[in-house]
């Protein structure tokens, strides 16, 4: 089993960080690599078990279902159903911790994966550059207002 994480501190309260971030079927609004998005069968996107579609910047579509979600704890976690690159059994969880010193957020985005052994490393690569610190930049950028 391959796994990646990533973590950052974002300059903004965990309140306002996880606003941004908490809607599942969301993703365009905040992260650059996501261009459209929406939740298949009309369900709620707070609905455990959800799925949702989307589309990257490259054109390919990626299906995930909702495997946990909780506003108290500002957490929600997921498992890739669908998607070109070659990986299975993966399931991924971004949580949200306040940083008492100052008005700051830790965010942690991690993943577990299998994936053929000669391109593990490489997925995990790409997905903890393009992906995770692609979007914890977004957001530092987005409360910087830099974006």
């Amino acid at each position: 089993m391959a796994s990646i994480t990533v973590s950052s501190v974002i300059d903004a309260p965990v309140e306002k960080v996880w606003a941004r971030i908490r809607d599942f079927n969301g993703l365009p609004s905040w992260h650059p690599r996501m261009v459209e998005s929406h939740i298949e069968d009309g369900k709620d996107a707070e609905a455990i078990g959800c799925v949702r579609n989307f589309k990257v910047a490259s054109g390919a579509t990626i299906r995930e279902k909702l495997l946990d979600f909780s506003d108290a704890d500002f957490r929600v976690s997921y498992s890739i159903i669908e998607t070109p690159q070659p990986i299975s059994n993966h399931t991924a969880t971004l949580q949200l911790r306040r940083v008492t010193d100052g008005e700051r957020t830790y965010a942690e985005w991690s993943a577990d994966f299998e994936a053929p052994a000669d391109q593990a490393d490489a997925v995990a690569s790409g997905m903890g550059a393009n992906v995770f610190q692609g979007g914890f930049n977004a957001l530092k950028d987005h409360f910087s207002g830099k974006a």
